[in-house]
């Protein structure tokens, strides 16, 4: 099974439940000229959302939002896996975690329908070396 790991890095910030909070987000993010590998929202609490940024390039993000006064939690960091979508194509490097007693604690993932995917995982700070090893990265 093929596929390419790379660690990146993740940025949070929280807005309001309520619609057009992420494309207002979006948005700047755009205008800004930020591109990103992923994009991530999740509710916290009854009245919020956690929006989870994963750009190409931090360094921009950092430069360009201090300049918007945006308010951005990171970096932190992650690993993107992409390959080709077979029946258990990641089994293989979850087995790899497992060995070394690394926890993936929360992950995503998404295939295009075209035979390939894309996964996120996370694993805690003090497990992020021995996973970067373990994967030979």
């Amino acid at each position: 099974m093929a596929y390419d790991i790379r660690c990146v890095e993740y940025f949070y910030c929280s807005v309001k439940d309520q619609p057009g909070e992420a494309y207002k987000m979006l948005s700047i993010l755009a205008d800004l000229g930020i591109s990103m590998l992923a994009f991530h929202a999740v509710p916290i609490g009854p009245n919020n959302t956690q929006l989870t940024i994963f750009p190409e390039d931090s360094h921009k993000l950092v430069s360009e939002a201090k300049k918007t006064g945006m308010d951005l939690d990171g970096p932190h960091p992650a690993f993107l896996v992409r390959g080709d979508d077979q029946l258990g194509a990641l089994s293989e490097l979850h087995k790899k975690l497992y060995d070394a007693n690394v926890n993936i604690y929360a992950s995503n993932g998404v295939t295009d329908g075209e035979g390939d995917y894309g996964y996120i995982f996370f694993v805690r700070p003090e497990d992020f070396q021995r996973a970067k090893e373990t994967l030979e990265l």
